[in-house]
């Protein structure tokens, strides 16, 4: 969503300043146009022959460009970008910005911008912790601006990693973020992802090879679209990005049951439900309480049958709902994907076939036909990134 922005880059004096390279490479290779405003201290840390290089723009810091008039107007540039992005920026440029002082290129041209403001702060902790500083952060929100820091805390006390640039690429993600359209704003979407594993003992399950990876793809893009997602997510070890994690409500469960329960529960406060998780068709009648120990020559296991969570929901189903299901198969496709959608009582369904080799489970591609009681549309081979945008483009034309 950054193709076409236009982005007004500013760097001050930090020795995060390096990072800003890969930035700004992020960004024009995503399609955005770079203009770079450095204060004075920011070139003591890196060149702008560099900067303008990546940029192919001259990068502006002074007021004047020459001794004979020539000067950069920050006005100019308030009403031409699309966004504001200060990486890194310093206590002192905190500061500055907070309280409107304005004695550089960098500040004027905040001061007179008209579009988004993105902050990534840069600082010892010691600088960052101290509450002149967090109370310059919080008045800069109470503007309006975003501030990007890092999401992880990994000590007891919360504070590692605090006071550090967050990493380019979750910084460039914030922005295409943003930018991204928002069709499903206001809407609440449900998605089941990964199996589910039924227990025979403590430590044996029956499960199967789904890696969660398609359902994840859909939180994401879901989310970027304004969607409120809740992902209810069989074990799994893919990872929401930092950003979508915030966003989504991940709930994290086990057995089919326990999906069963959470979707049923969710599903009437929402407008639309995705059915992406393999669910376990059966489960053992009976989990021994103790490791079962290998005697004689075979082991029978007795299987009863799971709640059936698409069913179950399409019962549920109010008219203004969207209930989407996934048919994985191996045979037959088209008639049993067919089939599903009538009996689940889906509004349409996602099939993929596990003949379309490195495709499906473990795997970062997909090859899907979504199938209603009206169409059928047949698409490429894609990352299961592009196919989630497919399916939500889908659905976003459906919803009321």
């Amino acid at each position: 969503m950054l193709k076409g922005k236009k982005i007004v880059f500013g760097i001050t004096g930090s020795i995060a300043a390096y990072k800003s390279c890969l930035i700004i490479r992020a960004l024009v290779k995503a399609g955005a146009e770079v203009q770079v405003v450095i204060t004075p201290a920011g070139k003591e840390f890196i060149t702008p022959i560099t900067l303008s290089a990546l940029t192919q723009k001259p990068v502006i810091s002074e007021f004047f460009s020459q001794r004979d008039g020539t000067w950069h107007s920050h006005v100019a540039l308030g009403l031409w970008a699309d966004a504001m992005l200060i990486a890194p920026c310093t206590a002192s440029t905190l500061g500055k910005m907070a309280n409107g002082i304005a004695d550089n290129m960098l500040i004027t041209t905040y001061l007179s911008m008209k579009a988004p403001v993105f902050i990534a702060p840069a600082m010892d902790l010691d600088m960052y912790q101290h509450p002149t500083t967090q109370q310059n952060m919080e008045r800069l929100k109470s503007f309006g601006n975003h501030i990007i820091e890092p999401q992880s805390g990994f000590l007891a006390s919360g504070l590692e990693g605090k006071g550090r640039m967050e990493e380019p690429e979750q910084i460039v993600a914030y922005l295409d973020h943003f930018f991204e359209k928002k069709d499903l704003q206001g809407k609440h979407i449900m998605i089941t992802a990964g199996p589910t594993h039924e227990k025979i003992d403590p430590v044996r399950f029956i499960g199967n090879y789904s890696s969660g990876k398609m359902g994840f793809a859909l939180a994401e893009d879901c989310v970027r679209r304004g969607a409120q997602v809740t992902l209810i997510a069989g074990p799994v070890s893919a990872q929401l990005s930092p950003t979508a994690s915030q966003l989504v409500n991940r709930i994290n469960v086990e057995s089919c049951q326990d999906m069963y329960d959470a979707a049923t529960k969710i599903f009437p406060k929402c407008d639309a439900a995705i059915l992406c998780a393999a669910v376990a068709d059966f489960r053992p009648d009976h989990m021994a309480n103790q490791k079962i120990k290998r005697e004689g020559d075979a082991l029978q296991l007795c299987l009863t049958p799971n709640p059936d969570i698409a069913a179950e929901l399409g019962r549920m189903k109010r008219e203004e709902q969207l209930l989407v299901g996934f048919a994985l198969e191996t045979n037959d496709e088209q008639a049993n994907a067919q089939k599903k959608l009538q009996k689940k009582n889906l509004d349409f369904i996602v099939l993929n076939s596990l003949r379309n080799k490195g495709t499906c489970f473990q795997s970062d591609e997909n090859q899907i036909s979504i199938i209603s009681a009206s169409d059928q549309l047949d698409f490429d081979r894609k990352s299961k990134q592009n196919v989630a945008h497919d399916i939500i483009d889908y659905l976003a034309t459906r919803l009321p």
